[in-house]
């Protein structure tokens, strides 16, 4: 990999140009790093306490009835970010969606089992557990390396 870095007195903001073949896991790895660093903190609230979530901290992200929820082991917390803003700004290689409903931190994975209908139940660190819709299945494999077939 060839790194260049341009420094330029006369520019207004930073712009980081990224020039490859292909997107390969280490491209995304490094686009997940600049990306991150939009989101070092997630403010949750708890009743009437506001609460400074580290994202890596959080187990998952679920909607509920009273809007989005991030799950850690010390509690449920309301976030006012939309899932789809969460996907944008999560590290792609640490957080997956499971289904329209649920986001999750794949560090904080401690098993999951396969269920007859094709989905999956995943099951956290904390002891709770969520379903992967069939169709992300796939993804969730894919991300856990479980691939057992090329497809070709």
């Amino acid at each position: 990999m060839k790194v260049s870095l341009t420094i330029n007195p006369a520019a207004t903001e930073t712009t980081v140009i990224i020039e490859c073949k292909e997107l390969d896991p280490s491209i995304q790895d490094i686009l997940d790093y600049l990306n991150g660093q939009e989101l070092d903190f997630i403010v949750g609230k708890e009743g009437d306490m506001q609460h400074i979530l580290n994202p890596m901290d959080v187990h998952y992200f679920h909607a509920t009835s009273e809007g989005i929820a991030a799950v850690t082991s010390n509690g449920s917390y309301l976030v006012k970010e939309k899932l789809y803003e969460l996907e944008s700004v999560l590290p792609a290689n640490r957080f997956i969606r499971l289904s329209k409903s649920v986001i999750a931190n794949l560090y904080q994975l401690s098993r999951f089992e396969a269920s007859f209908n094709g989905t999956l139940v995943v099951y956290f660190k904390s002891g709770t557990k969520e379903y992967v819709s069939r169709s992300y299945v796939n993804g969730i494999k894919q991300a856990l390396k479980m691939k057992r077939r090329n497809e070709g």
